[in-house]
This record gives C-alpha cells, structure tokens and sequence, in this order.
C-alpha cells in the first residue's frame, strides 16, 4: 500500500507527457546519485545526463516491452522509481533483474521504497516471472529493507564498483526473491 498522497503505478509513458516524465526520472535519478546512491554513476553527473539515461537505455526498453518501470508519484511529481528487466536468456523465461530502486531523498522514510518494491513484484507475478535477482551496495540502506521483503543473499562481491564519487570501491551484495505463482 502506497504512503497517503503518493501513488504507485507502472509507467506507460504517454507522448503528451513522456517529455516531462523523463525529466523528472532524471531529476530522482541525479538527486539520488547526489545524496551518495550507488546506482551506475559517478560524480560530475549532470541533470542532462541524468535524463540521457531514461530518453536512451530505459524508453527505448519499455516501448520494446523488455523492462517494466513502476513510478511513485507525489500528486504530479515523480519521487520514487523501480525497473523490472524482463531481457533475459532463453533458458531463463521464469527470471526478472530489478533494477535501479530510486527514492528523492526528499521523499525517504515515508514507505515509498516498499510500495515500488511491492508493485514491481507484481509487475513480475503478471509477466509469469517467479524468480526475482538484484545486487545493491553491501551495507547500504536498500539491504535492510529487500531482507524484510523476503530476499535472500547469496553472496557478497567484493570492491565491485567504485562509490558515487570514485573515492573508493564498494561490495555489492547479490540477493534473489522466489515468488509464488500467480
């Protein structure tokens, strides 16, 4: 259940409005790599690369129907996102990779980061996926919360990637979810 006053829902990017869709997706995003997020980048990262990022890796993958993009919206603004990568290989048609859990740092601890994760487990059981993979920073503050929905860890690699502003490599931790059928 989404927190009063936001809401959650996949994204269907409307033509209309995908424009400023997009810059607010990339506003959460350079907001969140800003306040210290793992999540690809590093420091100097602009609002126009921020934006590059969903115009050309994650529109072209939605429209394509590979990835599933579940949004939070506060009344008209976007403050939290979360992908569903449904590309995978032949042999794996049951698997889905999640992807890039967002949050404006504005809009934390209000319960947004478990309702994206609740809709996008959905998103999953709809598209006939029961096994869901992510890895996220190894003692960050997502860890916490995808245990307490049920991931487990499989493992922990080390100096993966370097931080937000290249001072240092971090872990990263590997986790999966089985999902019931639907």
């Amino acid at each position: 259940m989404a927190p009063d006053s936001i809401s959650v829902k996949l994204w269907n990017p409307d033509p209309a409005q995908v424009n400023g869709d997009l810059e607010m997706l990339g506003g959460v995003l350079h907001a969140c790599v800003h306040a210290g997020a793992s999540v690809s980048f590093i420091l100097p990262f602009s609002p126009a690369d921020a934006e590059a990022f969903w115009a050309e890796q994650v529109l072209p993958a939605v429209i394509a129907g590979n990835r599933r993009v579940v949004i939070a919206r506060q009344e008209a603004r976007i403050v939290g996102t979360v992908q569903l990568d449904l590309a995978t290989p032949p042999n794996q048609p049951h698997r889905a990779e999640v992807r890039k859990l967002l949050v404006h740092p504005e809009a934390r601890r209000r319960g947004v980061a478990r309702s994206l994760m609740e809709a996008i487990e959905e998103q999953a059981r709809a598209a006939g996926r029961t096994l869901l993979t992510l890895d996220t920073v190894t003692g960050g503050a997502a860890e916490p919360l995808y245990r307490s929905m049920g991931y487990v860890t499989s493992g922990v690699i080390p100096r993966y990637a370097l931080n937000f502003d290249a001072s240092m490599l971090e872990s990263t931790t590997v986790m999966y979810k089985e999902l019931a059928r639907p």
